[in-house]
């Protein structure tokens, strides 16, 4: 068996909607103008690319983003998009007043189409132990706040984006040694929380401390059908262990999983970030083809069991996402023909 010509002229044009109807390829965050060329066409945003400082560490970047109505070239390529700004600001603020992230969505909303699939970010106020403060992390006085979560995120999320969105991701930060929870502790503060808030399919919970990885936390996400992202990211072991340690089983009932590919295993944000920036090109050494091998493996494993598949591409990753979906695509393509 070969593969169709028309799907493999797709991935050299940087076009992924059609490789499987359980398969959602996208990218973490869009707007990147190293995809000029690949994703975005010349010249289409001359004198509209704007420039941000970014400061990682000690050394300063300069990032160049592409206007929003860029995402309707967006989605001639890619199936879904994880926004994660909103990780950073609620939708709205104490008063139930529209936050700057409210009106970016609000932007984004008047270029997507029916097929458009969209994945959220939760706050990190809702879901971090500790938040950054200044070069300090003190403790979150909104950790699983029921009540903050539906109305500063969820009712405003839906009410913005109800059509579009496919997902909504909690994400925990890594916990030290000395002050991570048991994972009889974590459990009972998220059986606490998933209680009190709208059951909804939607959810995926993304735990960066690979201890809580246990049995009483898989229940809890069966319990109220929460999925298990399955992230490649620093600290955490390869994907698919982490899908071993909870039976290699899809645990979302809405049939749906979430492959988040965020950094190389062992390497921290900070160089991860300075290695990949501009994002236009792979860096040699990198791409981890094990990443990309077990990816392939987990869609293949997904469609046997009829899961609806997203895998969410960080530059980060390997230099540009782009170039990274692309290669993923190729090997499961040849796993689906072999």
């Amino acid at each position: 068996m070969t593969a169709n010509p028309e799907i493999t002229s797709n991935l050299e044009r940087f076009r992924f909607r059609n490789l499987h109807p359980n398969v959602y390829m996208g990218t973490a965050s869009d707007r990147y103008s190293g995809w000029i060329g690949q994703i975005y066409s010349e010249g289409r945003y001359a004198g509209r690319i704007g420039r941000r400082s970014k400061r990682v560490k000690r050394e300063s970047f300069v990032e160049e983003v592409l206007p929003v109505e860029s995402v309707e070239e967006y989605f001639q390529h890619f199936r879904t998009l994880e926004l994660d700004f909103t990780f950073y600001r609620a939708l709205l603020d104490g008063d139930g007043r529209p936050t700057q992230n409210f009106h970016v969505l609000r932007t984004y909303r008047q270029y997507l189409n029916q097929d458009d699939h969209i994945i959220l970010k939760v706050p990190q106020t809702t879901f971090a132990k500790k938040l950054r403060r200044g070069d300090k992390y003190l403790q979150n006085e909104q950790y699983l706040d029921p009540e903050i979560f539906i109305r500063q995120f969820y009712e405003p999320a839906l009410e913005l984006l109800e059509p579009w969105l496919d997902g909504l991701i909690f994400e925990q930060e890594y916990q030290r040694k000395e002050e991570r929870s048991s994972p009889q502790r974590a459990a009972e503060e998220l059986d606490a929380f998933f209680d009190q808030i709208p059951r909804d399919n939607r959810y995926h919970v993304e735990l960066r401390t690979e201890t809580l990885l246990a049995a009483p936390v898989f229940e809890v996400f069966e319990k109220y059908g929460v999925g298990q992202v399955l992230s490649h990211w620093t600290w955490l072991p390869t994907l698919s262990r982490q899908f071993g340690l909870c039976g290699r089983r899809f645990l979302n009932p809405g049939k749906g999983c979430i492959i988040r590919l965020m950094t190389p295993r062992g390497m921290r944000y900070e160089d991860a970030y300075a290695k990949a920036h501009p994002f236009n090109a792979l860096v040699d050494g990198m791409l981890n083809p094990q990443m990309v091998k077990e990816t392939a493996d987990l869609m293949k494993t997904a469609i046997q069991e009829d899961v609806r598949i997203n895998v969410i591409v960080n530059n980060r990753s390997g230099g540009n996402a782009p170039l990274i979906a692309r290669q993923i695509a190729g090997q499961f393509l040849s796993i689906q023909v072999a």
